[in-house]
């Protein structure tokens, strides 16, 4: 069989995987850091960075991957493709929706939750699609665990942003280890069906129920927070677990190559 390196007319990012990572996250920081300066000038909505930088972002990524023919490629496959064996792997993100659901709702009106599920949706398509996408895809040419860590801390760094827009020390490093441990867990799914619809849609939701929820900072939610924590980490073994132990069945049965690489 042909490696990838040895085939002609590479790609850059097949040539340059390290570098092509580093410039898609500088662009990304840029874009949002910019953002954030316009909306401080302009005393703006602290969702206001998000939109000015990911609004745009999306339309390239859109762009990009229907000239490039790449949507199935990056992840984007139907769930009838998720073996139902498998199933039971994303069982678990159903168990953190509901545990961030306990602390229940705030005051919703039809144009605050038309808003939100814009900005999720949108949050959630551009973070899957760059980092359990384009920056998972190009990693992965190197090593499973090089795409999985890699992407997962410059998820979790990515979050440091937050800082800028006056959240406090403690949260934001609360974020950072929350963010690292489920970036994690979606790409050890992703290494595992490269089916990248459910981790949006996991996104999407998770995102939605966190910005409608009640707002628990008096009555404290480091209880919630650590037993998610918990939750994350046990989830991040199991797959771990699941993947050495399929890595180690005979190749006979097995599938010859990852799903997102074919």
């Amino acid at each position: 069989m042909i490696k990838p390196n040895s085939r002609p007319n590479q790609s850059f990012s097949e040539r340059k995987p390290v570098l092509t990572v580093v410039i898609i996250e500088l662009l990304l920081l840029l874009a949002v850091v910019v953002a954030g300066a316009i909306a401080t000038m302009k005393q703006l909505d602290y969702t206001a960075p998000v939109l000015i930088s990911f609004s745009p972002i999306a339309i390239v990524l859109t762009i990009y991957l229907t000239v490039r023919r790449q949507w199935r490629e990056t992840g984007f496959r139907s769930l009838r493709n998720i073996p139902t064996r498998d199933a039971k792997y994303y069982i678990p993100l159903l168990f953190v929706l509901g545990i961030i659901t306990i602390k229940g709702f705030g005051e919703l009106s039809l144009s605050k939750v038309s808003f939100f599920i814009f900005f999720t949706l949108l949050v959630a398509f551009v973070e899957e699609t760059i980092y359990r996408g384009l920056i998972f895809k190009t990693l992965l040419r190197k090593s499973a665990v090089a795409a999985v860590m890699t992407s997962s801390i410059l998820f979790s760094i990515t979050h440091l942003l937050n800082a800028l827009s006056g959240q406090s020390m403690t949260d934001t490093i609360m974020q950072l280890i929350y963010s690292l441990l489920l970036g994690a867990v979606l790409a050890l799914l992703m290494l595992k069906n490269g089916n990248i619809v459910p981790l949006i849609l996991f996104h999407f939701i998770h995102n939605l129920i966190q910005f409608l929820g009640n707002d628990l900072q008096d009555t404290g939610t480091l209880p919630y927070d650590l037993f998610i924590l918990a939750v994350l980490i046990a989830y991040c073994a199991w797959l771990v677990w699941s993947h050495r132990m399929n890595a180690s069945k005979p190749f006979k049965g097995r599938k010859q190559s990852n799903p997102i690489v074919r």
